[in-house]
């Protein structure tokens, strides 16, 4: 007899919540099976029924996170500005905030494809895609505000957007969201 849906969603829920945590505060490759086992709390072959692999359950992390943070980045944007140039730099204050936040660590994706190199890996193809991702949103909004050489410019605001939130990390600093903002402003 199956088992009911609900305690299926329930244990891979846990997985993920466990490697979401574990995975984004210490690194993919620092986390092993075992742990995540272990903190979710559900046996070793529940694990194995939800996620075929450890690259597996990366990807399956790295797409969660994907989903649930361009939804929370696209919305603040949007609520932040509602002219179109504004919208542009409100990218900047979005992202100082997302730096302010004690569990910040940098970005999810840079980190993951540093760490698992490999590009034919399936949680660095997913990291590719974010980026290609957040890439059309900001070329969506410049090209809404109408701006001159609308590729170009989202290019180089992605080039601020990236930086930014690596010196962000390295540094603890989130002003650097702000000076990346101060850059954009002249570019616009």
């Amino acid at each position: 007899m199956a088992r009911p849906k609900t305690s299926r969603s329930s244990a891979r829920d846990r997985i993920l919540a466990a490697a979401s945590k574990l995975f984004y505060q210490e690194g993919t490759q620092n986390v092993g099976i075992d742990r995540i086992i272990a903190e979710s709390g559900v046996a070793k072959m529940s694990l194995y029924n939800h996620f075929k692999s450890k690259d597996a359950l990366i990807a399956a992390w790295l797409q969660q996170r994907d989903e649930d943070w361009r939804a929370w980045f696209q919305a603040r944007v949007e609520s932040l500005a509602t002219e179109p140039c504004d919208r542009i730099l409100a990218i900047f204050d979005a992202l100082a905030e997302w730096f302010e936040q004690p569990d910040f660590r940098g970005c999810a994706f840079i980190n993951s494809t540093v760490e698992l190199v490999d590009p034919e890996h399936p949680g660095y193809q997913v990291a590719i895609e974010h980026q290609r991702a957040i890439s059309d949103y900001v070329l969506g909004l410049v090209t809404v505000a109408e701006l001159k050489n609308p590729d170009m410019l989202a290019q180089q605001l992605l080039v601020l957007i990236e930086g930014a939130i690596v010196v962000s990390m390295m540094q603890g600093n989130a002003d650097a969201a702000l000076s990346a903002k101060q850059i954009a402003a002249t570019l616009l």
